[in-house]
């Protein structure tokens, strides 16, 4: 897609956009616009709600609690949800916040915190996620900010995975997983609607690792021979995946 207005602020606003529409920005927005950009009456920044695409705005008033903008004409019309979901097992938050981000640089639609035996974190805030999805999209002009899901333990995922995910694929990327690379084993998914997992630093559990082999939707992937953070394991294999049959080709 290529990219306009590059030099505007953008804002993610959960409203509707369409032409011609005033808005009352929050006070968050409002102090950041005004205070820390200092922003003046006549300047235009760029809005997203990840529904009505990317719009132009003018502020009309310019306030320290309370800014008013108008929306001129939309610069960007909304591309498809990404179909892509990613799973993970939650990290401590500076390293969270970093792979919430990628994650959504690297174009997933659905973001799941999974619980699993030797996950270090036991207490996730989800509106720490969500923001940093937020902030990501912004960032890096992407129109559509995924959902963020409340944890859930690896046991319920896979119970309650044929109904929820009809017909995806759950790729699992296993540091025991003994295949070659993961190409070939990618390229026979083209096509199919397809989910990635990351465990923990730990690795899967053998009770865990036994569970997902059982399940007809799981495909373990290699990510080759090196033992990666989790971090660092979740880009890779979001890489591999748009990168051989995503949107990357």
């Amino acid at each position: 897609m290529p990219r306009t207005h590059k030099t505007l602020k953008r804002l993610f606003l959960d409203t509707p956009l369409e032409a011609g529409t005033e808005i009352i920005l929050e006070r968050d927005h409002s102090n950041y616009l005004v205070n820390v950009l200092r922003m003046r009456v006549g300047d235009t920044i760029i809005l997203f709600n990840g529904r009505d695409g990317a719009w132009l705005a003018e502020i009309e008033a310019a306030g320290k609690k309370s800014t008013q903008v108008r929306l001129v004409e939309q610069t960007s019309p909304q591309t498809p949800s990404p179909e892509l979901w990613y799973g993970f097992a939650p990290l401590k938050s500076a390293r969270l916040d970093y792979m919430i981000q990628k994650a959504t640089e690297m174009g997933v639609g659905a973001i799941q915190p999974v619980i699993t035996q030797f996950t270090q974190v036991s207490r996730i805030k989800q509106d720490r996620m969500k923001a940093n999805a937020i902030e990501a999209a912004e960032q890096c002009e992407v129109l559509g900010v995924p959902e963020v899901f409340e944890p859930v333990s690896l046991e319920q995922l896979i119970a309650d995975w044929p109904q929820v995910h009809k017909g995806r694929k759950l790729i699992v990327a296993d540091e025991e997983e003994k295949s070659a690379s993961p190409i070939e084993v990618l390229g026979r998914l083209e096509g199919q609607m397809l989910g990635l997992l990351i465990g923990p630093e730990g690795g899967f559990s053998k009770e865990e690792r036994a569970l997902l082999k059982k399940q007809s939707f799981v495909v373990p992937i290699s990510l080759g021979p090196r033992i990666l953070r989790a971090d660092t394991a979740a880009v890779a294999g979001l890489a591999v995946i748009q990168s051989i049959i995503g949107d990357w080709r």
